[in-house]
């Protein structure tokens, strides 16, 4: 593992002062790296751009088509770019698509972030959208995915590619490996809880794979060096009935752009996709029906000037 200068001033505080140890370490763990460059810039061009806002953050999200959503959440260091490979396969099946950069990632800002941030930031971009039929999440993304159904987002069936379902553990192994005392690591765990909104426990994989009950199909691969295959197998075996794919060669990050793993994501999606409003009426109006889209017009100004259904293609 490398950390840079961060790393090297964790070490030090922690021999002088455990809160700013503390301070350091959360920084360190909660702050994403760099995003990769990425090809897919040119097709959230071709998107329609909303805003929306989570924690009193801006965030940067873009929708493609019409008809029921598939959500696209990327992992840790991640952003939309990088899922962009399912947008043209999903709209040739009549689905809509949404994707957004999560706190702390690309175009919604720098800062810090975490499952949970990601897991809001989900559930938002997900109520200015149409009725959401599936979701796409990759890495700490099926962390957050799984964090967002447990607080009430609805998903007619999910797809989890490479998924870490256990973040706390790669905390731990973090903070062993910066061999931090037991008074840093525990008032760091202090500090990222009460920013985050969280405990970590409930971040961990047996608490969270419960929250999805619905259709899942796991893709991952042999060669993942960030998150074991393992994780991905033990997944998939704890989702009743769950679809597991299995890759070689591909990696953590270019399994979300293997044509052979989209089509099969794509085809596990658009298995019952009914093209329904949010309230469960057949869609008549944009993506919403008669009534709730003047229930929108009337009673939502903000979002009228934000939302992509404010947005002329």
């Amino acid at each position: 593992m490398r950390f840079g200068s961060l790393g090297a001033l964790v070490g030090v505080l922690s021999r002088v002062s455990t809160p700013l140890a503390a301070w350091a370490v959360e920084r360190l763990i909660s702050t994403p790296p760099r995003p990769r460059r990425s090809r897919g810039r040119t097709v959230l061009a071709a998107a329609r751009p909303f805003r929306r806002w989570v924690d009193g953050r801006p965030l940067a999200a873009w929708l493609w088509g019409e008809g029921p959503a598939v959500l696209l959440v990327h992992g840790w260091g991640g952003q939309a770019a990088e899922m962009t490979s399912f947008v043209t396969p999903l709209l040739e099946r009549g689905l809509s698509v949404v994707a957004f950069d999560g706190p702390g990632h690309g175009p919604s800002g720098r800062g810090l972030s975490s499952a949970p941030e990601l897991a809001r930031a989900l559930r938002i971009v997900a109520e200015a959208v149409p009725p959401v039929h599936g979701i796409v999440a990759h890495s700490l993304g099926a962390t957050a995915t799984a964090l967002a159904m447990r607080s009430g987002l609805r998903a007619s069936r999910v797809a989890l590619v490479a998924p870490m379902m256990d973040p706390v553990g790669r905390l731990g192994d973090l903070m062993v490996h910066l061999r931090l005392p037991e008074a840093v690591r525990a008032a760091a765990r202090r500090r990222s809880e009460r920013r985050i909104r969280a405990a970590w426990d409930d971040l961990r994989a047996a608490r969270l794979i419960g929250s999805v009950k619905v259709p899942a199909l796991v893709a991952h691969d042999r060669d993942d060096a960030e998150v074991p295959h393992r994780e991905g197998e033990s997944i998939a075996r704890a989702l009743t009935g769950a679809t597991f794919v299995e890759t070689a060669g591909l990696g953590h990050n270019r399994i979300v752009r293997d044509p052979a793993v989209v089509d099969k994501v794509v085809a596990f999606l658009a298995e019952g996709a009914v093209d329904a409003c949010r309230c469960g009426a057949p869609r008549r109006v944009g993506p919403s029906c008669e009534g709730c889209h003047l229930e929108w017009d009337l009673f939502d100004r903000d979002a009228r000037w934000s939302s992509p259904r404010a947005v002329t293609a």
